[in-house]
């Protein structure tokens, strides 16, 4: 999931968002990968209630965003295929505890990721970008390792909205293996820093599933893992091909 997140934001999208928000971009926007994840687990850590929030705030806010990927921001869009998000909608709704349901829950989570991850790309610098996915890698490192994020992360987890059967789509899960929704965030915005160049973003995907699947090997001795930690790590590979010149120069100039 984390690397078809990061293959999927699409650079046309990136480009004509470049051209409308240039007079916001700026490197405050950095901040957001790491506040997203320190801010909600210490506002969950500290108000529980505001979990309950949150459902409402996904609930209403993802499925929006993943038909903007689909009809528009993700490689392969076209705008009849909005309506696609319904249909996954309908699916995490009705079946929401089977492995369909829950498929289509962790879809409409990663679309609305990609949606996210092309909007912040455009108005960030990507040098301050890339820094951010560093900065949020290393606060999950941290929150797992001191044992900040299990608890308000199981809170939010389980928090449902208040009225019966609506689907949570805070988080996603699939059997019995669950992720946050800033795991496939931070692969958003991966893919939409190396948008422009699609064999360096199909590279970063590729890495990222080869770094993810053996990182996910750890399971057998730990129950929770920063999975934020195979996107950050393949960014600094990716970083460290194009200062070795390993990748084109042309390439390289059209990065910045």
């Amino acid at each position: 999931m984390q690397a078809g997140v990061v293959a999927a934001p699409r650079a046309a999208a990136l480009e004509r968002l470049n051209a409308v928000l240039r007079r916001f971009r700026g490197r405050g926007w950095a901040i957001i990968p790491v506040g997203s994840i320190v801010g909600v687990i210490f506002l969950i850590r500290y108000t529980p209630n505001s979990a309950n929030w949150l459902t409402w705030l996904a609930l209403i806010a993802v499925p929006l965003l993943a038909a903007v990927a689909l009809g528009w921001a993700a490689r392969g869009s076209a705008p009849w295929l909005a309506a696609l998000a319904a249909g996954l909608f309908v699916l995490v709704w009705r079946a929401p505890h089977s492995l369909v349901g829950e498929a289509a829950g962790s879809l409409l989570c990663g679309l609305s990721c990609v949606t996210l991850g092309v909007l912040l790309a455009a108005v960030t610098p990507s040098a301050w970008l890339k820094a951010g996915i560093v900065a949020m890698s290393a606060a999950d490192v941290w929150l797992v390792a001191t044992d900040l994020l299990q608890h308000p992360n199981a809170t939010l987890v389980a928090a449902a909205p208040g009225v019966a059967g609506l689907p949570q789509l805070q988080s996603e899960s699939f059997g019995t293996v669950s992720m946050g929704y800033g795991d496939l965030f931070v692969a958003a915005l991966l893919g939409a820093i190396y948008a422009h160049d699609r064999r360096l973003q199909w590279s970063a995907a590729a890495i990222t599933l080869v770094l993810a699947a053996v990182f996910d090997l750890l399971f057998f001795v730990v129950d929770e893992l920063p999975a934020t930690v195979p996107v950050a790590v393949a960014m600094c590979l990716i970083q460290v091909g194009l200062t070795s010149g390993r990748i084109g120069p042309a390439r390289a100039r059209r990065l910045g």
